[in-house]
């Protein structure tokens, strides 16, 4: 095609130093940078050198000066605190440099690290925004993580101050978080001098004298600071990878170009203009809580959205309807297990006729792979886009996307489209050579990747290389297996260690997935491959069933077995399926099926600190064992 997403994407990789200068044009910089490309050190690539920059001046103060000081910037809403609540952008303004005041109160300042350690509230956000104005560099972890996860993190980013609250709530539970945190500062052989604590009603926490303080308290007494200019490449934040055990990887984001891509991508990707309101339903631990809650609405000087709830039960299955109708939500980005969730408890989307939703114009999902049936159960019931697209905590923002500001394409159901301009993805065999569409392979990025991607990790260069680029010189491994069609849609089929041996035929979980999840009666469903003493692997499926369902399950397994066979063959060997009640999944939505895997195979396996409900996996063992796997552990 010759159109505007073919120009951006050719420009953008014959000549990225002029097609990211252009994108900069949009952001605010104290000394502008003398190159937009540094590849003097390679695999080391570097955005936007010699420059000087704040991402809070771009993400806050900049609105305020430009006129936007009474335009609403997040809305908080809470249902299970029964709590709403609006920021303006002069509000935010007030509340992130007073907080800012108190940070370098306590002596924290340019380069020091911060632990944020938080529920979905606006003090989580007003806390980063006030690091980077600082220049100190915060590191995000999801509220709730278990001591010693939290302590690895901890000895990590060796943090001169945290910043916690007094609690969370999870459905209807609260959970103190002050106890966990000093345990976790007791494991920790870093000792942070100082602990911000915000107290919430729900359950107020005893502080340490001399080590912790009052947030209120302190805030009283703030006195406002400006922002701190950074060198363009000097490190915004760290977010360590989900689920890692021993030494933790510490995903580094810098400053200029985190804030360059983001802002185009607001508008390219997600057709989002200044003045939309925008909500991304995720949690600020989470890298999409970085980048589409936190820092690219505010970069654009969108209106955010802090939901602190759950896509069902907060009160219903209509929750995710009343916010987009009472907000005139634009926009809504989450996870595909969120629109299960959703579809599990209202398959016919009775809620969703209560609400008035004429403001809504996209719906995009990403987290995990969008099935084709949650995708076109969700495009039936809208009636408008459902946009799947494809990105890592590493990548920070969307690797492939149907760029609906740009040039919007069909969709295909399945497909996350089309790489996004920047982003040079290839499907490569196990030696490196690139493969023909239609075939199967390897997915990987030829470096340079573009601009808010992974520079490096926290002062582990030889991890980086070692994790992303050895296995292919000259590209960033994805760790994922896909395709290109012949009409140029890239298909993303999983982690490559989510492709089964069975019998010496390499087959796809991710493809029998797609197929289960087509079966009227499923909700969701997880495939995971079962060691086999004959055969090598066996699939082994898991499904939850639609609420309602009332047909004979054996009936439905058996059908499951023919839907596989007919469109695999019997080559996949798939004749186990387990009805379960529920999938173990971590926070933010994902599937944990090495957790599943290594259960299956009777395999010692640890709790993930990410896990939503830890009992689910003592489920999961007991419906494997009825089934004969698992008997090693036993």
């Amino acid at each position: 095609m010759s159109g505007a997403y073919q120009k951006a994407y050719d420009l953008a990789a014959k000549d990225p130093a002029a097609f990211w200068g252009e994108a900069a044009n949009d952001i605010h910089f104290y000394k502008k940078y003398e190159k937009v490309l540094d590849d003097s050190n390679k695999p080391f690539y570097r955005w936007f050198t010699g420059g000087e920059f704040n991402t809070c001046y771009n993400a806050v103060d900049i609105h305020v000066k430009n006129g936007r000081g009474a335009q609403t910037a997040i809305i908080y809403d809470s249902p299970v605190t029964d709590v709403k609540s609006k920021f303006t952008y002069q509000e935010l303004l007030d509340q992130v440099s007073k907080f800012a005041g108190v940070l370098a109160a306590q002596g924290v300042s340019k380069g020091d690290r911060v632990i944020i350690y938080m529920p979905m509230i606006p003090e989580a956000a007003f806390a980063m925004l006030a690091c980077a104005r600082i220049g100190a560099i915060h590191s995000v972890v999801f509220g709730g993580f278990a001591p010693n996860e939290l302590a690895i993190r901890i000895d990590d980013a060796k943090p001169k101050a945290m910043v916690s609250a007094s609690c969370g709530i999870e459905g209807k539970k609260v959970i103190e978080y002050k106890p966990l945190l000093d345990k976790a500062i007791e494991l920790a052989k870093h000792k942070p001098e100082k602990c911000v604590i915000y107290q919430r009603p729900q359950a107020t926490s005893p502080l340490i004298s001399g080590r912790d303080i009052d947030w209120a308290e302190a805030m009283k007494s703030a006195k406002p600071v400006d922002c701190v200019p950074v060198k363009t490449t000097d490190p915004l934040y760290i977010l360590y990878t989900s689920g890692t055990t021993g030494i933790p990887k510490g995903v580094v984001r810098d400053n200029a170009g985190h804030a360059v891509a983001l802002r185009w991508s607001m508008k390219n990707i997600y057709g989002v203009e200044p003045g939309d309101v925008y909500w991304a339903a995720s949690d600020v631990g989470w890298v999409v809580g970085h980048s589409y809650i936190v820092y690219a609405p505010l970069l654009t000087g969108c209106t955010t959205i802090m939901y602190e709830g759950k896509p069902v039960g907060t009160p219903d299955p209509g929750a995710f309807w009343r916010i987009i109708s009472e907000y005139k939500v634009k926009v809504l980005f989450t996870a595909p297990t969120a629109f299960r969730a959703i579809k599990k408890e209202d398959p016919n989307g009775d809620h969703f006729k209560k609400y008035d939703l004429s403001n809504f114009k996209y719906l995009f999902l990403a987290g995990e792979r969008l099935d084709p049936d949650t995708y076109h159960w969700a495009s039936d019931l809208l009636k408008k886009p459902v946009i799947d697209h494809w990105w890592q905590t590493e990548t920070g923002w969307s690797i492939a996307a149907n760029c609906m500001g740009l040039e919007p394409f069909p969709i295909k159901a399945g497909s996350p489209t089309k790489p996004v301009p920047g982003y040079q993805v290839e499907i490569l065999d196990a030696e490196g050579k690139k493969l023909p569409n239609g075939t199967e392979g390897m997915v990987a990025i030829k470096l340079p990747l573009p601009p808010a991607t992974l520079p490096t990790l926290w002062q582990n260069d030889d991890k980086y290389k070692e994790s992303y680029l050895d296995m292919y010189p000259g590209y960033y491994f994805t760790g994922d297996g896909g395709y290109y069609d012949t009409d140029g849609y890239i298909y993303i089929m999983g982690r490559v260690d989510d492709v089964i041996n069975v019998a010496g035929h390499r087959l796809s979980t991710g493809a029998m997935e797609e197929i289960i999840a087509t079966h009227p009666d499923v909700a969701e469903c997880a495939v995971i491959g079962a060691a086999d003493t004959f055969k090598g692997q066996l699939p082994l499926g898991f499904v939850v069933l639609k609420a309602g369902v009332t047909k004979d399950e054996k009936a439905i397994l058996d059908e499951l077995v023919k839907m596989i066979r007919d469109k695999i063959g019997a080559v996949a060997c798939y004749k186990q399926s387990l009805i379960v009640k529920r999938l173990p999944k971590t926070r933010s939505g994902k599937i944990l099926r090495g957790t599943m895997r290594k259960i299956a195979d009777g395999e010692t396996y640890t709790v993930p600190s990410t896990i939503d409900d830890p009992e689910i996996l003592t489920e999961i063992a007991g419906y494997v064992k009825g089934v004969g796997y698992g008997v090693k552990q036993g």
